[in-house]
């Protein structure tokens, strides 16, 4: 049976490749094929009607349908799954003058998704693992041969295994004897590599008998909203469990810097360090019960976070990076053993902290830049990790540049009305009628809607400007015809979902604060990368490739977010999503040791550059607080598309006067 299937789309002739299972609206979505739909997906609205024309589907069907309607191939395409190839045909469309249908949606592009593993650092020849286990048969003691058992241990490790530069922990020493005893002599030594090749190779632990097919490591998030913990089986590389759950340090502080004046009140770093160590507790009690494995074999955890959450969970006063000239207390931690933090593993485990670049770039961008490989390339990259602030870095294996701006809480759902998390009932992507101005919703979950996440967000603004429905201020044209279109209260909205239809008790509008709000962080982030850019005196064109990391990458429709100015105008092929980059990053540096040797000269090369201290990101800012900006030049492929609309709706409006 085939994996992928071709469904398409009449009178649009457009065709496109999905897997077998999925619905046939987010087909249509895929395609840039508008379908009316307003209930989420739940099949209770009845207006995503199709005509099957050729080939089959399961299910579609509803008492929605007339026994009449089903006979003559009609579907609910919200309920129909793709099962082989198939040819539909959309009935409100082909009702349209042909002029419009070529205002369809262009189709869907997303980033493609690239996620470092362990066959990768092999291919690479990165894999120099930073924790290895060593199996050892040492010979025991007797009247010619009494060296003390620490020089033993040492011997056998340099002759069998070829380990030089060894030293022990005092705790290690205490054990040794009784445990090399207890297991006739056949034990299992945990060593750690250095970070620095100046360094010495750390005899971490010492168990009875063969241990080696259980050395593990864990890789922490340490995010301001949310934290997550990935298991590693150092062996195969694999990723034997991962959780997540809310920080904790939510309850005193939303952003980071609501959180820092709250360590700065007595007592308070002392809570806020408590709070997330319990939170990163919680995330590891889940993930070693879901694997069960012994906390005895987790030789190392790697945590990465912005440099306010570093500061925090390591207790460290977190008071100047607030304040000019924003000073971190440190670029670089060392290592220490996770007990001493109060991480609940054992006594032994060796702790690393991603080091940071300045107090808006942390170990988070650090451990996204490695992760990605980017440091590595000789692709002239621009890596973006999006959310409340969005943090950017330029170059490639000989340089890089980096700096941070602020967004604010918009695409995460603060200042938004109907703003929510990504969650079930969240709408997360959108179509419109380029005719009627009906929607075609998708919310997470495929469940009557209860809100509007950052990737529906996105897609609303960029279709209602480019169908013509709001201008390039973000105010809406109020003389279309649709009820949709409306003022309440001296706000002008359009409704997205009516309260029937939805989860609430009132109808889901989008509002002209909202887009206002919207602006404002895109302009933002717009204004930050071409700020770096000149900086470093390069321009977007020079730009080989773009890495997106953060909450909502993999969601968001490329060609959308370039429509609104989000993100420079560039070819979707060469833009790439990494998921969270401070956790891959994190991973990666718990299987091999190259990351955590390079990252001491990809931190140390790293130029800052403060958006507020350098005078033309404010002129840059101003000039992005449009749609998609000032200069419609800036997005030659958006002109040629509203250019094409706009004569398509002549010849339309033509085609009827002379009818």
């Amino acid at each position: 049976m085939k994996s992928q299937c071709t469904v398409e789309f009449l009178p649009h002739n457009r065709s496109v490749e999905v897997d077998v299972g999925e619905t046939l609206l987010r087909a249509a979505l895929k395609a840039g094929v508008h379908i009316n739909a307003s209930c989420g997906g739940e099949g209770v609205c009845g207006k995503c009607r199709v005509i099957l024309e050729a080939g089959s589907v399961d299910g579609g069907l509803s008492e929605r349908l007339s026994d009449e309607e089903r006979n003559l191939g009609y579907r609910l395409a919200c309920l129909a799954v793709v099962s082989g190839d198939v040819t539909l045909r959309v009935p409100v469309e082909s009702a349209m003058d042909r002029s419009v249908i070529t205002l369809q949606a262009t189709p869907r592009r997303t980033a493609s998704i690239r996620q470092m593993d362990f066959d990768c650092l092999k291919e690479e020849g990165l894999f120099i693992p930073p924790v290895a286990k060593l199996h050892l048969r040492l010979t025991p003691p007797d009247a010619n041969n009494n060296m003390p058992d620490v020089t033993r241990l040492i011997e056998h490790l340099k002759q069998d295994h070829g380990e030089h530069r060894l030293e022990l922990t005092l705790p290690v020493i205490r054990k040794l004897p009784a445990i090399l005893r207890e297991a006739d002599f056949e034990v299992t030594a945990t060593v750690v590599r250095p970070v620095r090749d100046i360094g010495r190779n750390l005899i971490l632990n010492v168990q009875p008998g063969d241990r080696t097919a259980h050395n593990y490591a864990i890789a922490v998030d340490i995010g301001t909203t949310t934290i997550y913990g990935q298991l590693i089986d150092l062996a195969s590389g694999s990723c034997l469990a991962e959780a997540g759950d809310f920080n904790g340090q939510i309850s005193y502080g939303e952003d980071v810097i609501s959180r820092i004046m709250y360590a700065e009140k007595p007592a308070g770093l002392a809570k806020m360090q408590e709070v997330v160590v319990a939170t990163i507790n919680a995330v590891l009690d889940k993930i070693i019960s879901t694997a069960s494995v012994d906390r005895e074999d987790i030789s190392t955890v790697t945590l990465s976070g912005n440099t306010t959450m570093s500061q925090l969970f390591l207790g460290i006063e977190p008071r100047y990076i607030r304040r000019a000239p924003y000073v971190p207390a440190a670029s670089f931690y060392p290592p220490f053993t996770a007990a001493d933090i109060g991480l609940t593993i054992n006594s032994h485990a060796i702790a690393l902290v991603y080091p940071q670049v300045s107090s808006f770039v942390g170990g988070d961008i650090v451990a996204g830049v490695m992760g990605s490989g980017m440091y590595r390339q000789e692709e002239l990259t621009l890596f973006l990790d999006i959310g409340t602030n969005a943090e950017l870095v330029v170059g490639n294996r000989d340089w890089l540049a980096c700096t941070a701006c602020s967004a604010g809480p918009a695409f995460e759902g603060g200042g938004i009305e109907f703003g929510m998390r990504a969650a079930k009932g969240a709408i997360e992507d959108f179509s419109i009628d380029p005719v009627t101005f009906e929607p075609m919703i998708f919310t997470i979950g495929d469940v009557r809607a209860r809100g509007i996440c950052g990737s529906g967000l996105i897609t609303m603004a960029a279709m209602l400007f480019e169908m013509g429905v709001i201008n390039n201020r973000g105010k809406f044209q109020r003389d279309l015809p649709t009820p949709r279109i409306r003022e309440r209260d001296g706000v002008w909205e359009y409704v997205v979902v009516w309260q029937k239809e939805s989860q609430l008790d009132r109808d889901i509008v989008l509002t002209e604060p909202d887009l206002d709000n919207l602006i404002r962080a895109k302009g933002a982030i717009y204004s930050g990368c071409m700020t770096l850019l000149a900086e470093v005196g390069l321009s977007m064109d020079m730009v080989e490739r773009i890495i997106l990391a953060g909450g909502f990458g993999s969601y968001i429709d490329l060609e959308k977010a370039m429509t609104i100015g989000l993100l420079p105008e560039i070819d979707p092929a060469r833009v790439t999503y990494i998921g969270n980059g401070s956790l891959m990053g994190a991973r990666m540096s718990s299987l091999t040791n190259r990351i955590r040797h390079d990252v001491v000269a990809v931190t140390s090369k790293m130029t800052n550059f403060e958006l507020s201290e350098t005078p033309s990101y404010m002129d840059k800012y101003i000039a992005a607080m449009f749609l998609p900006h000032t200069e419609i030049e800036k997005f030659p492929r958006l002109k040629a598309r509203i250019e094409a609309r706009g004569r398509a709706m002549s010849n339309g409006v033509d085609a009827k006067s002379e009818a």
